[in-house]
């Protein structure tokens, strides 16, 4: 799921749907609680959310007494993280171009953004300027090649979910977190893999987005996009479903 573009306002629209329903998924909440926990953020403390999107993730950061500002790069996105939280500080901005101060940051999160950034390490370049020393980083998101689907026919998944990765800039970004970090200069880096694991219909737009945009670039012709749909909606019907989804965390500490 994409945060780190730019969206007319259509896509945007749609964009945000998917991510309330990601937010939404069982275990999803525990996982963001999960980066706040780990970069300290509580009252007093300041935390950049980049590619904060809608901006829920600023909103509960604020209702731990966190200063948050949250930064996306589509006009859209920030418009609608505005009018839902008026209160909460949201900012037009990019992972490269961060709009805040030298050192004024003690946490910085990214939720999944960086498999869509071309360059990862002059945005991890951009966190250390923006982090104070001692700061904490969070990254989180999915390793594309890594999606788990219980199929009778495992050689199309794997088509599909190849195909799926193919479309993306950085389909790989997440099992690179720890080389990156260690790259950049970060300090304590450590990585935890959390994975969900779904297995009702909730995550059949899910599949259909993932056989649609294979039929659509030709990778699978419309026979099979069409049986492969067919199976999932009849595992989800007689709860046969199973899909996991390993969802990656790397954090680190900027020097001191």
């Amino acid at each position: 799921m994409t945060k780190e573009t730019e969206h007319d306002g259509r896509s945007t629209d749609g964009l945000i749907a998917r991510l309330d329903a990601a937010d939404r998924l069982p275990g999803a909440h525990e996982l963001r609680s999960l980066t706040y926990d780990v970069l300290g953020a509580g009252p007093g403390k300041s935390v950049v959310d980049v590619g904060c999107g809608a901006g829920r993730a600023v909103r509960e950061l604020a209702e731990r007494g966190v200063r948050a500002v949250g930064v996306d790069p589509s006009e859209q996105m920030i418009a609608v993280a505005r009018g839902r939280w008026p209160e909460e500080d949201f900012r037009l901005g990019s992972a490269y171009e961060l709009p805040l101060t030298d050192g004024s940051a003690d946490g910085y999160r990214a939720d999944k953004v960086f498999h869509e950034l071309a360059e990862p390490e002059r945005a991890l370049t951009e966190a250390r300027r923006v982090l104070a020393p001692g700061g904490r980083i969070a990254l989180i998101g999915q390793d594309w090649d890594t999606v788990v689907i219980d199929s009778d026919e495992p050689a199309l998944t794997r088509t599909l979910i190849h195909a799926r990765a193919d479309r993306t800039t950085a389909p790989r970004a997440a099992r690179r977190y720890r080389n990156l970090l260690l790259d950049a200069g970060f300090d304590d880096v450590a990585v935890e893999v959390h994975t969900g694991v779904f297995t009702g219909p909730a995550m059949l737009p899910l599949l259909i987005g993932l056989t649609e945009g294979a039929r659509s670039t030709g990778v699978v012709t419309d026979d099979q996009a069409d049986t492969w749909i067919a199976e999932q909606r009849e595992r989800a019907e007689t709860d046969r479903l199973f899909l996991a989804l390993p969802m990656f965390m790397a954090t680190a500490t900027a020097p001191r």
